[in-house]
């Protein structure tokens, strides 16, 4: 009974797949791309549905749980047990695994990889070719051929994309997103459920922040609002010390509780070198007997030890190499625009004009981060780095460096060369309201714009077949809604990175601010908590 009720919930339709939509006049022709793309699908166990969309056809694909587990069998994913280690899945053997929080066999990242196995493992097994036929084109489908790719190359599949789950997304609007009491109590155990450890671990983490800095906020405003008299000198020192000690203290609770996510989600991380990882000559991982792997070393030795220093010390080359260049693009390229912007905003006089200079810069040092963001991905893109997690570094390495001079350099002018603690105030406010409330608007209108800009181009290509430019035009499927919106990813480092790279910069660079100058302006802990409210109810929305 437990097993069909979790069987039900697996097959809600989690794929979508666009494909061109028939004319009227073509429907009589002789056109099977479509019906065998279909029966492929239906052979290896899934269940489709084909929706009409405006402009489009849409093939949702589900897929139920034994399905999904024969895949996850053949491709020899690992999950706990309930005797607690990591086995290879077998599906005979599924009542031996440990079910996600919510009650589910698979998480949702474990379900995209037997997806993706499943719609692109599609091959020709026949002994001959097939013939495809679409709008009076033909395709030759080879023998040994993947289906999925070749109708990606010749761009009649034009995207392979997830769906949402229609009631737990509703749950989620309920529960979290359109929660006004508490925006900080959240159902952590269902967004990981349906989201992945990584967004969960974020919002997690953002959640606890913007508890914690109701006291810092409460205590700023104090200390900004009420006179203390003869005691005015000792409270800054007694708030800054506060401070220090909630910083230590949030980030041990923190720790705390992101092991206690962990070891709730059962997740471990290890640090290793990747798969095809060549160490001394030898692939790590090789099923090779410790004896022929002496007899290799002893009878290679002194080409080992040409090659692996030589390689070793290429790679360290790049890097510095790639360092040097960014270290030299941040000296004399930002930070003489950086300096320039400070000692003008300290000269000019007018308001109005000190404003109209803010507003150019923060749009243009957006574009002038961004780029140097993209260069440095591209940068790391031919670095010899041996692991994931070196990767990571340099990338953190490189753009936090421009980050961290774009943000900071203009405040350290102000304080540590002018010392005009109300010029140095003024900044502050501009950082941490102005910039902040401009960034929240693009980053919550661009999306909305994008989304209407497709729909438009949609109606006005459709009126355009029909030959009418009246009639009202409505988008009545749900996918193809989600088809139309854009995908959130990350603006930096898109190739290596999700979304969350950038909003994680975006938080460290605040809390080092905060921190830095919260005696020089403590209200900064009031505006930085309204910033992260409003920070929290954009991403839970979106």
């Amino acid at each position: 009974m437990e097993m069909n009720r979790i069987e039900e919930e697996q097959t809600v339709f989690e794929i979508g797949v666009v494909v061109p939509k028939r004319n009227v006049e073509e429907e009589n022709e002789d056109c099977n791309c479509v019906e065998v793309l279909v029966d492929e699908f239906t052979k290896v166990g899934l269940i489709v549905e084909r929706v009409q969309g405006v402009a489009d056809e849409f093939i949702k694909l589900a897929a139920p749980l034994e399905t999904l587990g024969r895949a996850a069998a053949e491709l020899k994913l690992k999950k706990r047990t309930h005797i607690g280690m990591d086995l290879q899945f077998e599906w005979e053997e599924v009542d031996a695994f440990v079910k996600q929080p919510d009650g589910s066999l698979f998480s949702w990242f474990e379900r995209f990889h037997c997806y993706n196995h499943l719609i692109y493992g599609i091959v020709n097994k026949s002994k001959s070719a097939v013939t495809l036929k679409y709008d009076g084109k033909e395709f030759c489908w080879e023998v040994g051929e993947n289906l999925v790719p070749k109708l990606e190359s010749v761009r009649f599949i034009k995207q392979v994309f997830p769906l949402h789950d229609e009631m737990k997304r509703k749950k989620l609007l309920k529960n979290w997103a359109l929660n006004w009491w508490d925006i900080t109590d959240q159902p952590i155990d269902e967004i990981y459920s349906y989201f992945g450890a990584k967004i969960a671990i974020y919002f997690a983490f953002l959640g606890m922040y913007t508890r914690w800095m109701f006291f810092p906020a409460a205590f700023a405003i104090t200390v900004q609002l009420i006179d203390f008299g003869s005691l005015q000198l000792l409270v800054l020192p007694i708030f800054f010390i506060g401070i220090i000690l909630w910083a230590v203290m949030f980030s041990q609770f923190w720790k705390r509780k992101n092991s206690a996510l962990l070891a709730r989600w059962q997740i471990s991380y290890s640090v290793g070198v990747e798969p095809g990882y060549k160490l001394l000559g030898m692939e790590w991982g090789s099923i090779q007997s410790p004896v022929k792997a002496s007899r290799k070393w002893g009878t290679d030795k002194t080409n080992e030890k040409e090659v692996y220093p030589r390689s070793e010390w290429f790679g360290h080359l790049l890097r510095f190499r790639n360092d040097a260049i960014v270290i030299m693009s941040i000296i004399f390229l930002q930070l003489p625009f950086e300096l320039a912007y400070a000692h003008l905003y300290e000269v000019i006089v007018s308001d109005v004009m000190k404003f109209g200079l803010t507003a150019v810069y923060l749009f243009a040092i957006q574009h002038f981060t961004r780029i140097g963001g993209k260069i440095s991905v591209r940068l790391i893109k031919y670095e010899n780095n041996e692991t994931a997690e070196k990767r990571a570094d340099s990338l953190v390495y490189k753009v936090f460096g421009l980050y961290f001079m774009q943000t900071y350099i203009g405040v350290f002018y102000h304080a540590l060369l002018h010392r005009n603690f109300l010029t140095l105030r003024q900044v502050l406010i501009q950082r941490l309201l102005i910039s902040e409330v401009l960034e929240n608007l693009l980053e919550n209108s661009l999306p909305y714009l994008k989304y209407s800009y497709k729909k438009y181009g949609v109606r006005k290509k459709k009126r355009r077949e029909k030959g009418s430019s009246t009639g009202k035009i409505q988008f009545s499927s749900r996918v193809e809604k989600e088809y139309l919106k854009p995908s959130y990813t990350a603006s930096i480092a898109e190739e290596l990175e999700d979304g969350l790279f950038d909003d994680c910069l975006e938080l460290a660079l605040q809390f080092g601010m905060i921190m830095m100058f919260a005696c020089a302006f403590p209200l900064a802990f009031a505006f930085a908590t309204l910033v992260y409210n409003a920070f929290c109810e954009q991403h839970y929305r979106n």
